[in-house]
């Protein structure tokens, strides 16, 4: 342990001195080429991509250096400008912790403060690659026409091309300028957990150039590629006393580091126009088709998380390894997974699907994360009709079983009431919240009144056997508390059957 007083610094020059507590980078950082950029560094970007940059970097290719943008908020560029944008991860589990410095970021802008540099550094000719972490939302795509809709940041970008501020408009221009230059394109390469993450970065790249010159959103369509990617890694936010914790315990004073699972995973389309990094030397995997892939993560993992944040915070339960830790709703989850989801879905190459299932029951109860419910909980009004309502639709239609399913949309309406079970206070983040929350509060244990919002609910809004369901589960929260009626939910569900055969085979609907 160091006393917070002999915490040293981290940067270019302090980091010989740190190499006796964490890992630190044994490469020459000036060799680094910058041939990727970022848009919108966050927390999860540099507990993932950013280890797999650095990880080539580490194995002797210095060809795949990453700048950095921001987008919208100063605080990651003030946080990493002192640093040198050198930054810390943290790997947790019950096992114990390492740290090593990451340094794969040769320079981060900040947007709104200098346009122009962005705007050089995609129209410059060593740039490959863009990627970007900007949330699902940020996307507008119509989930029904699959089309791009401009928000007010993207038309006030078609107003003035040459001075954009969304990322999408960045990105058309900097590509149009590199048209207009005889420069090949780069590539775009969707990192957001998202299905499909590469199709919804082609409709809204080419979607938003439509929109500003048809010409130019031809050129697009027919030379940049867009692959889809799966990312998967459990990153929490740092918390100000987790800051001090790291300090305390390896000397290094990072204004922001990364705490993280020691696991990590990325499925990347092998569909690259301008160069392909070889993250495959360093455990990325490149596919045909990313889709069975993103199934089984956003439909097991993103779905599990939705269940047990809704339920476990009405219940009371604060963290994911708290959840876990009740017997209950282990059991729950566990059955959920195996049981309802696991024979809905194709089984990916090389994977076993059970085994993912359960691998993701550890890590959901790594003690060292404590990954808050709440943070897994926000934009519900998104991620319920993402990743798990589809499975729901799905068992519906194939008259599979989906009781279990059925309990975690019921755990959502209750929760979105913005209360738990014993009165406390729930705080709902959901961009929709003003208009979710007063019908969860005036329906109770009625849930018409959400369930005809067909934007999240889709053709389960006319389903009335459906509506009765999640009317019973709603009387027996109120009656019976959240576990009860969880713990009765998993008897009558019966044993855990073996959701696939020897040969990873779905099996045939009854």
């Amino acid at each position: 342990m160091f006393p917070m007083a002999d915490a040293a610094p981290l940067n270019d020059s302090t980091l010989p001195s740190h190499s006796g507590s964490v890992r630190v980078p044994t490469y020459d950082r000036s060799a680094l080429a910058p041939a990727v950029v970022h848009m919108s560094v966050g927390g999860f970007s540099r507990a993932h991509q950013l280890v797999y940059f650095d990880d080539l970097a580490e194995a002797g290719n210095t060809d795949w250096g990453v700048v950095g943008v921001g987008l919208h908020s100063a605080n990651m560029r003030d946080a990493l400008a002192p640093q040198d944008n050198l930054f810390t991860v943290v790997e947790r589990d019950g096992a114990g912790e390492t740290a090593r410095v990451i340094a794969a970021m040769v320079d981060y802008v900040y947007a709104p403060e200098d346009t122009e540099r962005v705007l050089a550094l995609l129209t410059d000719e060593r740039t490959r690659l863009v990627t970007m972490t900007v949330t699902g939302t940020a996307y507008r795509i119509d989930p029904h026409t699959g089309a791009f809709q401009p928000d007010d940041e993207a038309r006030a970008d078609l107003e003035h091309p040459t001075e954009p501020q969304s990322v999408f408009g960045f990105v058309v221009e900097g590509l149009d300028r590199r048209r207009r230059a005889g420069l090949p394109p780069f590539t775009v390469l969707s990192c957001d957990n998202m299905q499909s993450n590469g199709d919804a970065a082609r409709a809204a790249v080419v979607g938003y150039a439509r929109l500003r010159d048809e010409v130019l959103a031809r050129w697009i369509t027919d030379n940049v590629t867009f692959p889809s990617s799966m990312v998967d890694r459990i990153t929490p936010s740092t918390s100000p006393d987790q800051r001090d914790e790291i300090a305390a315990t390896f000397g290094v004073d990072d204004r922001w580091p990364v705490i993280t699972e020691p696991f990590m995973q990325w499925i990347v389309e092998d569909e690259f126009c301008n160069g392909r990094p070889p993250l495959d030397g360093v455990g990325v995997r490149f596919v045909r088709d990313v889709g069975d892939y993103e199934l089984m993560k956003t439909r097991l993992l993103n779905a599990g998380h939705c269940a047990m944040g809704f339920l476990g915070q009405v219940a009371g339960l604060e963290t994911t390894d708290e959840a876990v830790a009740d017997p209950v709703l282990r059991d729950y989850l566990r059955r959920l997974m195996l049981t309802e989801v696991v024979p809905l879905l194709p089984c990916p190459e090389g994977v076993d699907l059970p085994g993912y299932a359960e691998t993701l029951l550890e890590r959901f109860a790594n003690p060292a994360i404590a990954d808050r419910l709440q943070r897994v909980s926000r934009r519900g009004s998104s991620k319920m009709p993402e990743y798990l309502l589809p499975s729901l639709h799905q068992a519906r239609a194939e008259r599979r079983p989906h009781d279990l399913l059925t309990l975690a949309v019921a755990g959502w309406l209750r929760y979105l009431r913005g209360t738990d079970e014993s009165g406390g206070p729930l705080e709902v983040e959901d961009a929709r919240r003003e208009e979710l929350q007063p019908l969860a509060r005036s329906g109770g244990t009625d849930p018409r009144a959400l369930l005809a919002d067909r934007a999240v609910f889709g053709a389960l809004a006319d389903d009335q056997d459906f509506a009765e369901r999640l009317e019973r589960l709603l009387v027996r929260f109120e009656e019976r508390g959240v576990r009860a009626t969880v713990a009765e939910s998993v008897e009558l569900s019966g044993p855990v059957p073996q959701p696939v055969d020897a040969l990873g085979e779905r099996s045939q609907p009854a």
